[in-house]
């Protein structure tokens, strides 16, 4: 029973996976737009030195909004491929939930790699607990994927879907973005593990909290 369900679970992310590389739609949108995004303000603060907080405060937007580029497709896709109803025939929704819940973290994880390096590679700027800061990357990650894919369910079902995704998910993901640059002022800066374990702590709890609330109002949306 176990084996069955995990195996539907990653038949769907695999799936997702699988039409992403297909297509590299959400790839090619957030990659232009991050690197866009960072030579834009690269140019703004050409000649200037900016302090911590303010590098993780424009890390911070980029991975909002590079976000925003992609992970609204997981559900939106499937009603534009009119593909839904053949997913709700062939496996459960707790299958398609969490299927499209990986895919999104996997996404989410991967522009928040992308848009650090680029930030490296263009502001040279140093990570002084380059653990810590991999932490926060990738709990992050886990926070905006947790989000978008909820979010991305509910707005399948409306008439403009891409519209009001960013307008729904900034109000969910402001207690993650303000932790976040809370977390990568402090991996920046080089102050030590224990002054950001309360925030990392939070960070988890984050989606620790979302995802069974998420699973829970899923099924209201996905049956619907």
């Amino acid at each position: 029973m176990i084996k069955t369900t995990l195996n539907q679970i990653l038949a769907v992310m695999m799936k997702d996976l699988r039409s992403e590389f297909r297509t590299r739609y959400a790839i090619s949108a957030i990659s232009l737009f991050v690197l866009v995004t960072i030579t834009m303000i690269v140019f703004s603060f050409r000649g200037e030195v900016i302090n911590s907080r303010e590098v993780s405060g424009l890390l911070w937007i980029t991975f909002f909004f590079g976000s925003m580029m992609g992970l609204s497709k997981a559900f939106i896709s499937e009603e534009e491929r009119q593909t839904s109803l053949f997913l709700k025939i062939c496996v459960p929704g707790y299958a398609v939930y969490f299927g499209k819940l990986l895919f999104n973290i996997i996404l989410a994880i991967s522009i928040n790699i992308l848009a650090s390096l680029l930030f490296y590679l263009f502001f040279g700027f140093s990570v002084n607990n380059l653990f810590l800061f991999i932490i926060i990357l990738l709990l992050s990650g886990l926070g905006i994927g947790s989000s978008s894919t909820i979010i991305s369910a509910i707005i399948s079902k409306a008439d403009s879907k891409g519209a009001i995704f960013p307008i729904l998910s900034f109000p969910v993901l402001l207690p993650l973005i303000i932790l976040g640059i809370e977390s990568t002022t402090i991996a920046i800066s080089g102050l030590g593990f224990s002054n950001g374990l309360s925030n990392l702590i939070l960070l988890l709890s984050y989606s620790g909290i979302l995802i069974p609330l998420s699973f829970i109002l899923f099924d209201f949306v996905w049956e619907d």
